[in-house]
């Protein structure tokens, strides 16, 4: 199968060029100013841009245990249809994925349903150590640590196991960093004042920036301590981006750091409206904050943009604050979000590009993923920049029907998503066949 995409701007390492791509079966097999090849279908893209796919390497799909909040082929689904590719999901599902076997099972349900590339983080517990070290660096991205309950309980806080996994796994860690006993007597005084019904604006002075700092310094100070490979999950506060660093290249970094959307997009100043919909773990913010993780992105102290794609049903999302569960689902709208804050003269699409489908290629040693180039995998996505829509009930495909962005105005859309070569969404329409493949890593000797 060839395709041809035609007259279209290439964005793509540092840089845009004009040109046209010829994609040959699942890769890219030719990149040129102009190419004149037969092919069984051509795309004119003239005043359209050409991205590679969008790399989310954050995302909670629900799939075991909680598939009535979503689940792999829904929450995909909603994936291509917003540019996301490529997927790395979570592993506090329901059995929690914290054995090879369970692992294995998530696997093999997304070899089923999954309409993106998958990656399935392995999870670590207080106590399972021994089946940590059987996961295999050639086709899992990494280990995934809850150094702070969140949903799922995952919560890792014996300092001797932390030390353990941390020195005997050569395998990327990644963490949720938000320090327990900080958040526990936090809401302990707000329960007292309150009783159950706190109001959800106190939700970042609950889980406050001291949680966030206490946790992800001591998990730093570890990873330097163990010279383990350490990748810190969305940073909320402004405080903790001077914990890292951006006087090396990223390949180099032993020590990386990721922002999500919404703590880039949202402050406590939109619980009034938003109420529990944005509530999510670590909380939204600051005006502060949110500048300073700006810098931080724009600097490179940050690394990775994600979603932290975490759905829940309208029901438990109404529930008085103690019951409110956390998370939001983001994955069909990351892309869009971020092209706002391009025409908003914020971020250039150089850097969009860099920071959600180049970086978290290179950090995770994504095989032959993540960029444009001839050999590459062809996971590729049309944007126009001149299209004005509004988020709404009747085009959210997540399975629990809602996004905190309904309302939201935007000007640029997805019009076409390619998956391993193939046209998976064009213009609204899903193709329902699944194309997605398990994501391989390059190991190192």
């Amino acid at each position: 199968m060839k395709t041809l995409i035609k007259n279209v701007k290439i964005v793509n390492e540092g840089k845009i060029v004009e040109g046209d791509i010829l994609i040959e079966n699942d890769l890219i097999s030719k990149i040129d100013s102009r190419i004149s090849e037969e092919a069984d279908q051509i795309i004119d893209a003239s005043g359209k841009y050409l991205l590679p796919g969008v790399i989310d390497d954050q995302v909670h799909f629900r799939e075991p245990g909680l598939t009535h909040k979503g689940d792999i082929e829904s929450e995909s689904r909603a994936a291509i249809a917003g540019g996301t590719t490529s997927f790395i999901e979570q592993p506090n599902t329901v059995p929690n994925a914290v054995t090879q076997e369970l692992l294995a099972d998530k696997y093999e349900i997304a070899s089923q349903k999954s309409f993106a590339n998958y990656g399935f983080m392995m999870g670590g517990t207080n106590d399972n150590l021994e089946e940590v070290l059987k996961t295999n660096p050639r086709n899992v991205p990494g280990i995934k640590l809850f150094l702070g309950s969140s949903t799922g309980n995952m919560l890792v806080d014996n300092p001797e196991t932390l030390e353990n996994i941390f020195s005997n796994t050569k395998m990327l860690i990644a963490v949720h960093c938000e320090d327990e006993a900080t958040i526990r007597a936090n809401t302990q005084k707000y329960l007292d004042k309150y009783g159950e019904d706190i109001p959800v604006k106190f939700h970042h002075l609950i889980r406050s920036e001291e949680a966030c700092y206490k946790s992800s310094s001591k998990a730093i100070e570890l990873a330097k301590k163990t010279g383990a490979r350490l990748h810190v999950f969305h940073l909320s506060t402004a405080i903790e981006t001077d914990l890292f660093r951006n006087d090396i290249p990223l390949k180099d970094k032993k020590i990386t750091a990721e922002v999500c959307v919404h703590h880039l997009t949202f402050t406590n100043e939109d619980y009034e409206t938003k109420g529990g919909l944005i509530k999510w773990n670590p909380a939204v913010k600051t005006q502060k904050d949110k500048d300073g993780l700006w810098k931080a992105l724009l600097d490179d102290r940050i690394d990775v943009i994600a979603t932290d794609h975490a759905p829940h049903t309208w029901e438990e999302k109404q529930n008085v604050y103690t019951k409110c569960p956390s998370g939001a689902p983001l994955v069909q709208h990351s892309l869009v979000v971020m092209l706002e804050n391009y025409r908003n003269g914020k971020i250039s699409l150089e850097r969009i590009v860099e920071k959600m489908a180049h970086n978290p290629a290179i950090l995770f040693r994504i095989e032959k993923r993540g960029f444009i180039r001839e050999g590459y995998k062809a996971d590729l996505v049309l944007v126009d920049l001149n299209e004005n829509w509004t988020v709404g009930k009747e085009n959210v495909l997540y399975k629990c029907g809602w996004s905190p962005l309904e309302g939201m105005n935007f000007h640029s859309k997805v019009t076409h998503t390619f998956v391993n070569g193939n046209l998976v969404f064009e213009n609204g329409k899903i193709n329902e066949e699944k194309f997605g493949e398990r994501l391989l890593f390059e190991v190192e000797e």
